[in-house]
């Protein structure tokens, strides 16, 4: 796969693998979305993928509703050891992946799922109508089971974690999605350590 991005989403409990390639194209109906497991397991994902229809001010998914398995509040300061070192408070976990608090566009804070092998950020439905985000393109992504989606991709401004800020970043936007994902374009000068309550996050 020649210049794609590797991205990870959720569908329930299971991290899903998806890559981004680099070009845009048309957005078009995907159609069903689903990934085959090692064991030859067919699982949908159409949760994830979607129609790619997403339009502005579309009804608010319904909220997700974590066991207690699932959740675990830990932390809740932002602490800055010393000029490149922040460490930043971890809410909860979606099974060992931690979640923290991520602001956009200097305006609305919102979690997001911290995970050091994906290479691109994505947002859910909700947070890009909440952002009002004006829609740049789409991109096309393939699953693990070689199969390919689109998904529309927005411009931000701003994300900012702790006194960490990127700008101009580009998101892919997964209508289905339930949490949002932050990449590797957001915490790429960084080396990040996760420890027991917050993530550690240290400029190179």
């Amino acid at each position: 796969m020649k210049d794609a991005l590797k991205i990870w989403t959720i569908a329930g409990n299971l991290l899903v693998s998806i890559f981004y390639f680099s070009h845009q194209v048309a957005a078009t109906d995907p159609g069903v979305c689903f990934m085959v497991t090692s064991s030859g397991k067919t699982i949908s994902l159409t949760k994830i993928c979607g129609p790619q229809t997403i339009q502005s001010n579309l009804p608010d998914p319904s909220p997700v509703k974590h066991s207690a398995s699932r959740v675990a509040q830990i932390s809740t300061s932002v602490k800055y050891l010393d000029p490149n070192t922040v460490r930043i408070p971890i809410k909860r976990h979606i099974g060992r992946t931690p979640v923290i608090d991520v602001r956009f566009n200097n305006k609305q804070t919102f979690e997001m799922v911290l995970d050091t092998g994906a290479d691109g950020t994505l947002i859910t439905r909700k947070m890009a109508n909440q952002l009002k985000l004006k829609l740049t393109g789409t991109i096309e992504a393939q699953i693990a089971d070689g199969s390919e989606v689109k998904f529309f991709t927005g411009k931000v401004k701003t994300i900012t974690v702790g006194r960490i800020v990127a700008k101009n970043i580009e998101v892919a936007i997964a209508p289905k999605a339930d949490i949002g994902l932050l990449g590797h374009d957001f915490f790429g000068n960084y080396d990040i350590r996760l420890l027991e309550k917050e993530v550690e996050f240290r400029r190179r």
